[in-house]
């Protein structure tokens, strides 16, 4: 079963309507990261197999470098509602698995 840590500039309040999908989940603020750095926030997820999903493109530059897991999913919406991003992570929920699954690919934009 694939987690997800989300990303501060996504709301904590996604998490409960994707838990379903994404069983152990989580949002940095409810693991008291939300003030670290993206590369602390990038070694949390490693050492305890979350994958990232995040609105900024800092993630990515990490994976460039140190490769992954974690993987990263960006959400590619632009200053767009809660509401519109819940839908998309579930409405995309194959896509994510199956790019999760992908022992390949370490980098999923979605819109």
């Amino acid at each position: 079963m694939h987690k997800l840590l989300l990303d501060q500039n996504l709301s904590y309040k996604i998490i409960k309507h994707i838990e379903h999908l994404f069983p152990n989940s989580s949002h940095v603020r409810l693991l008291s990261l939300e003030t670290s750095e993206d590369l602390e926030v990038w070694q949390y997820a490693k050492e305890h197999e979350y994958h990232i999903v995040t609105q900024d493109t800092d993630f990515n530059d990490i994976n460039a470098l140190k490769g992954f897991p974690p993987k990263i999913i960006r959400i590619n919406t632009g200053n767009t509602s809660t509401k519109i991003i819940i839908k998309l992570l579930q409405n995309k929920n194959d896509l994510i698995n199956e790019f999760l699954d992908n022992e390949q690919n370490g980098y999923l934009e979605i819109d």
